[in-house]
């Protein structure tokens, strides 16, 4: 007796077979779904200033980057930037950058940048003047773990400052 399509399915283990066919089908779209989806929206651009062979300044891009921001540097110093941007040179750092409007000088976590992005005070932008072993930017292995204190500066339009966050 010849068996039929319909018997055929109406057999336990072939039935568990076709069933599972036909979910792998089912799911195949969704995982060449997932493999195609457009990457993510690129994080916000900081446009930088800086000496051209100033280390820390490329491993506080490398933070940054790390913690989603776009870089696009110019290795020309950063005393005409800083003028420009409005910051004062009591505030000054080795780079000085420009991110959504904002001043940032000096190796101001990423946190709080995303952080004033989040907030967006009526201000210059922040600052971390000097360049604070710790800091991203002066933490790498030659500085054997030390952290000194710091805090990063939210600028007034006015020239005065205020704490925006304290590292201790």
């Amino acid at each position: 007796m010849a068996t039929t399509s319909i018997e055929m399915l109406k057999a336990p283990m072939h039935r568990r077979s076709v069933i599972a066919g036909a979910a792998s089908l089912l799911l195949t779209p969704a995982a060449l779904l997932a493999k195609t989806q457009p990457p993510t929206q690129p994080g916000p651009l900081v446009q930088v200033w800086k000496g051209p062979s100033c280390g820390c300044c490329k491993d506080w891009l490398k933070h940054l980057e790390a913690n989603g921001f776009q870089t696009r540097v110019e290795d020309t110093g950063n005393t005409d930037a800083r003028l420009k941007l409005g910051v004062d040179v009591r505030y000054g750092s080795c780079h000085t950058a420009l991110v959504g409007g904002y001043a940032v000088e000096g190796h101001v976590p990423a946190r709080e940048i995303h952080r004033l992005l989040k907030e967006r005070p009526a201000a210059v932008g922040l600052a971390v003047p000097s360049m604070p072993v710790g800091s991203p930017g002066m933490d790498g292995p030659s500085y054997s773990g030390r952290k000194d204190p710091y805090d990063v500066l939210l600028l007034a339009k006015d020239g005065s400052s205020r704490v925006f966050q304290t590292y201790r």
